[in-house]
This record gives structure tokens, sequence and C-alpha cells, in this order.
């Protein structure tokens, strides 16, 4: 392993939308899953590179598939095994993960599977910054899917970070995980009718689902789908056909259950709020 530059270091975030010029030709390790949208926007900010949760794998293998992205750039990166630390939790990641997938760039400089993340990030201090800008990705998307009047919206957003001020009283569906992030003001959303992710595999301790019981508090009803049934970072997909794998109490007393299809519930969902004009 060559030495690494001397003012390279590891730095944590929340989530890849956290990343910033002031991470530029750093190590990141974020608590985001390791699919395309957050490999681009790790990327977007010229990372020296980027470890991210693997959540769970899931369909398609959705959570580990920006790492082959950001090899058409030359950029080191690896995923960490969600049942080894909580997704959502860059900090926690590197502290307590262990690697589960690496692509060709960090495998050059040393990188594998059951290393720790702290080791891994300590290797990839040596990486070469990428070679080109990132490449342009088809994920990212915000759309509304279901507009009839007298109805709640039905907004599909490939990240919880879409989610604006005008979808109050709305129906979200993200294609987020559903972790908490260490600083409350990240968990900050618009007053939405519903809101429904991805459980990203459910993960160490539940992180992938954690933020079920806040949005409770929030009066919000909100529920996961398996990760297994619908890729994450796909809202689309996850509205298509997504399973329920886990619900709060608000979306229980809605009728949700798990086991049934999330496009049934919303459907159940926009029934009851007619039914209430």
């Amino acid at each position: 392993m060559s030495a690494a530059p001397a003012d390279v270091q590891v730095l944590t975030v929340g989530s890849c939308s956290h990343v910033r010029d002031e991470h530029r030709g750093h190590v990141v390790v974020s608590g985001s899953c390791g699919g395309n949208y957050n490999a681009y926007n790790a990327a977007r900010h010229q990372v020296r590179a980027v470890i991210m949760s693997d959540a769970g794998g899931g369909k398609d293998d959705a959570g580990i598939r920006g790492l082959a992205y950001l090899d058409r750039i030359g950029l080191a990166a690896a995923t960490a095994d969600a049942m080894t630390c909580h997704i959502g939790d860059g900090a926690d990641i590197l502290a307590h993960g262990v690697i589960s997938h690496v692509n060709q760039a960090a495998a050059s400089l040393g990188c594998a599977p059951g290393q720790s993340v702290r080791d891994c990030a300590e290797r990839l201090r040596s990486a070469q910054p990428a070679h080109a800008a990132p490449p342009p990705i088809s994920d990212g998307n915000r759309v509304t899917v279901r507009d009839i009047p007298g109805e709640p919206k039905v907004v599909c957003a490939d990240s919880v970070g879409m989610i604006k001020p005008e979808d109050s009283g709305q129906i979200v569906v993200t294609a987020s995980h559903a972790a908490l992030f260490p600083r409350p003001t990240d968990n900050e959303i618009a007053p939405v009718y519903a809101v429904f992710f991805s459980d990203a595999g459910g993960g160490k301790d539940g992180a992938g689902f954690a933020r079920l019981a806040d949005l409770d508090r929030r009066q919000i009803a909100a529920a996961t789908v398996s990760a297994d049934s619908a890729p994450i970072g796909d809202a689309r997909a996850i509205y298509a056909d997504g399973i329920i794998s886990h619900v709060n109490a608000m979306a229980a007393r809605a009728g949700a259950q798990v086991g049934t299809k999330l496009k049934d519930f919303i459907a159940q969902l926009i029934a009851q709020a007619k039914d209430r004009d």
C-alpha cells in the first residue's frame, strides 16, 4: 500500500446528499446505501474515495450498484455490511462496519470484503482522484404518479431529500432507507399525509426502519417495503412492486399490514381520505 498524502482525511456524513465541496479530496464514509444516486452525489463533489452501506444488497443488487458506476471514472469505493453497522450513520459505519463489497479501484489498493471499514478507509487515503466527471444517471428522479382532484397526490421521489414543502398533505413514496440520521434536523420533512421507504434489509438493530417511530411522533403514517421486493433507490419500482415489511402505529391504524402490497395500501389511504372529505 503506497503512502497516503498527509492531508487526506477520513470524514463521515449521514448521507451522500450531505457531501459538500469541503469533502473534496478526502475519503468519505457515508450512511447512504451504495446505489447510483448516492455514488453520483459523492463523485460530483470530487471525493477521493467513498464507503457506503450495502443496504442488505436487495433486489437487483440495488444497494451496491454504485460501485461499478464509480469504477467507470476510477473512483475507489466500497460498501459495509448493513448487519454490522447502522445505515444512515457514517460515524457508526466507520466505527463498527465490516466491508462487504469493493469495486476494482478499491481492490487495487488492497481493500477486500471482511476488512473493517476503518482499515479500508485508511487504505483508501492513498487512492488516486477520479479521472473524469461522473457520468449522467437515470436515478434521482421525482415524479407525480397520481394527481386526481379531491385526492392526495402520490409522489415518487428517489430520495427522501426530494420531499418539498408543497408535498404537505400528500402521499410520498421515497426510495430511501428509513433510518434516523444522527442530526435531528436532517430528519425533518414536510407534514405529508403518509410516507414510505425501503427497509434497506433491516440491518443492525433494525436501523433501516428506525425512523418509523419518529414519524409517529410527527403524526405521519409511514411504512417500509422489503428491499428484496423492490430495488432501493427506485421509488417508482417501490410503489409498483414493494411489499410492506414494517409499519408505524399510525399506518397500522389506517390498515397497513406486513406482507401486503404497498400500492394496495396507498389505494386504501386515498379512499379513506376521500371518505373524510
